[in-house]
C-alpha cells in the first residue's frame, strides 16, 4: 500500500465535499473533489483510487449509475453512497450493487473515519498478503417494489447486510419477531441474487403436521403411505435453482432435523418411501421468531443444523425500535388501500408512534386499513382501532399522575385523595376528550352503555 491512500469524493454540493475531504486529509489520505460523473470518470482515467465517496443525487447520472460504471473501471476501489433522502431500501439497492457503505446526511466525522479506517485495513491486509479483490458483482439494477420502507439506522444497517449477502450462495437465517417481515426479506434476498430467474418456495414449517412435513418437503413415492395414489414431487424439488424459504424452522421435530442436515450436507433428497436420491441446488433461506441459541439449549433444535444454516444471520428489529419509519410506513399502506389520496392529521401520526406494536408492522398494516375504512379523506384519532386509542389515552394517564392509587394532589405536606366518584369523573372526561366528544366511542373504549355515560357526564355539569 503507498504511504497515503487515494480518495475520489464526488459532490455537487461544496459544504458535503469539502467536509469528507477535510476529514480524510487530517487522517493521512490524498483526496481529490469532483461535482459530476464527467470529471469522475475522467479522474478515474488518470490515477487509481482506493475510496470514492458519491452523492446519489447528482445531475446528469445519479450515484447507482456512477457506481455501476465506476466498478468496471476500477474494481477495488471500495465505493460509499451519501444521500439526505436516506432510507433502508436505498441501502439494500446501494450494497446489493456493490457498494462498500451508506451514509445519510447528515453524518460525522466518526462516521467518516469508521468507514476509512476499515477500507485502510484492507488496503493493508491486501498488501501483507499480496492480492487484489475480484471485480464487483453488478446486479441488473432491479429496484424492488415490496415495502422495505424506513430510514431508521437499525433498519438501514440491517438491509446494508441484505444487499451484501444476496449475491453470495450462502445460506441465510432471519430472526425476528412475528410481524416484521422475515419473509420479505427472504424475497428480496432471492430477487437480487443470481439465482432470481429461479422459483422462490415458502415454507411456513410450523403449519405442516409433523407426519406430513417430510413429504410436503421432499416428496413421496407412490404407495409409500395410505393415500399416497400417485408419486410427488417435494416443494425442494420445486425450488430447484433458485431458493427455498424455510419459515418458522425451529417448530421443526428434531427426527426431520436429522434428515435436513443431510440434505443441506449432500445436496440430496429421498422421497419418502424411494431408494432412489435426487440431487438438487436451491439456495437455503430460513427465518424463526424464536431465540435459536435458546431452542438448541434446551434441547429442540440440533446444534449442528443451526450451525449449517446461520452462515450470515439477519435480526430484523420490532417496530417499536424504528418509530421515525411509522408514518413513512402508514402512508405507504394508505396509499396501497382502494381509498386514494387520504391523508393523517398529525396528531393520528404521533398517536401511532406511541404505540408499542406487539404485532409489528403487519398490525401496523391492518390499523391503517382499518382507520382508511372509517375515514374519508383524513385520518383522525378516532379512526383508529380501539386498542391503539386505548394505550395512548392509558399513557397519557399513566403521565399526568392519574395512575397512582391515589390520583389526587399535593397540598399542605399531604395527599389530598380524589373520591370514586371524581376519579370517575376525570376518566370520562379524557376519554370524550381523546374522542373529540364521540360519546358512542368513548363509552365502546370505557365498555359502559351510552345512559351510563349520560350519567356520569350530568354528574360532572
Amino acid at each position: 500500500m503507498s504511504k497515503h491512500p487515494h480518495c475520489l469524493v464526488i459532490d455537487d454540493e461544496p459544504g458535503v465535499s469539502g467536509f469528507v475531504a477535510e476529514v480524510l486529509r487530517s487522517d493521512g489520505w490524498e483526496v481529490e473533489e469532483v461535482s459530476d460523473a464527467e470529471s469522475a470518470f475522467g479522474a478515474a482515467a488518470r490515477r487509481k483510487f482506493d475510496l470514492v465517496f458519491c452523492d446519489v443525487m447528482l445531475r446528469g447520472m445519479d450515484g447507482y449509475e456512477i457506481l455501476r460504471n465506476f466498478s468496471v473501471q476500477q474494481p477495488d476501489a471500495r465505493f460509499v453512497m451519501m444521500t439526505g433522502h436516506g432510507s433502508a431500501a436505498g441501502a439494500l439497492d446501494a450494497t446489493a450493487i456493490g457498494a462498500f457503505d451508506y451514509l445519510v446526511k447528515p453524518f460525522t466525522v466518526s462516521d467518516v473515519l469508521r468507514i476509512a479506517g476499515l477500507v485502510r485495513e484492507q488496503l493493508e491486509q491486501r498488501a501483507r498478503l499480496h492480492i487484489t479483490d475480484a471485480a464487483i458483482h453488478v446486479s441488473n439494477g432491479y429496484r424492488s417494489d415490496i415495502p422495505l420502507i424506513g430510514k431508521s439506522p437499525k433498519f438501514v444497517d440491517c438491509l446494508k447486510m441484505v444487499g451484501r449477502v444476496a449475491s453470495t450462495s450462502l445460506s441465510v437465517l432471519i430472526t425476528g419477531e412475528s410481524g416484521t417481515g422475515k419473509e420479505i426479506v427472504a424475497n428480496a434476498i432471492h430477487r437480487r441474487s443470481n439465482r432470481s430467474n429461479g422459483p422462490f418456495v415458502t415454507v411456513n414449517c410450523g403449519a405442516i403436521p409433523v407426519e406430513l412435513i417430510e413429504s410436503e418437503l421432499f416428496g413421496h413415492a407412490k404407495g409409500s403411505f395410505t393415500g399416497a395414489s400417485s408419486e410427488r414431487v417435494g416443494l425442494w424439488e420445486e425450488a430447484q435453482g433458485g431458493t427455498i424459504f424455510l419459515d418458522e424452522i425451529t417448530e421443526t421435530q428434531p427426527l426431520f432435523q436429522v434428515k435436513l442436515l443431510r440434505t443441506l450436507q449432500e445436496n440430496e433428497i429421498r422421497r419418502v418411501g424411494s431408494n432412489r436420491t435426487i440431487r438438487v441446488d436451491a439456495r437455503v433461506i430460513c427465518a424463526t421468531n424464536r431465540d435459536i441459541e435458546e431452542e438448541v439449549e434446551a434441547g429442540r433444535f440440533r446444534k449442528d443444523l443451526m450451525y449449517r444454516l446461520n452462515a450470515v444471520t439477519i435480526k430484523l428489529p420490532p417496530l417499536r425500535e424504528r418509530v421515525e419509519d411509522i408514518p413513512l410506513l402508514a402512508l405507504h399502506f394508505a396509499a396501497r388501500s382502494a381509498v386514494p389520496g387520504v391523508s393523517f392529521a398529525e396528531e393520528t401520526l404521533q398517536m401511532l408512534k406511541n404505540y408499542s406494536w406487539p404485532g409489528n408492522v403487519r398490525e401496523l398494516e391492518n390499523a391503517v386499513l382499518h382507520a382508511v375504512s372509517m375515514s374519508d379523506d383524513v385520518i383522525y384519532p378516532e379512526h383508529l382501532p380501539e386498542r391503539i386509542r386505548a394505550a395512548d389515552l392509558n399513557a397519557e394517564l399513566t403521565g399526568a399522575g392519574l395512575a397512582a392509587p391515589y390520583a389526587g394532589a399535593y397540598m399542605n405536606g399531604e395527599i389530598q385523595f380524589l373520591t370514586l366518584a371524581e376519579m370517575e369523573t376525570k376518566y370520562v372526561s379524557r376519554v370524550l376528550g381523546s374522542t373529540k366528544g364521540n360519546k358512542q366511542a368513548a363509552a365502546r373504549i370505557l365498555n359502559i352503555d351510552r345512559k351510563t355515560l349520560s350519567r356520569i357526564i350530568s354528574r360532572e355539569q
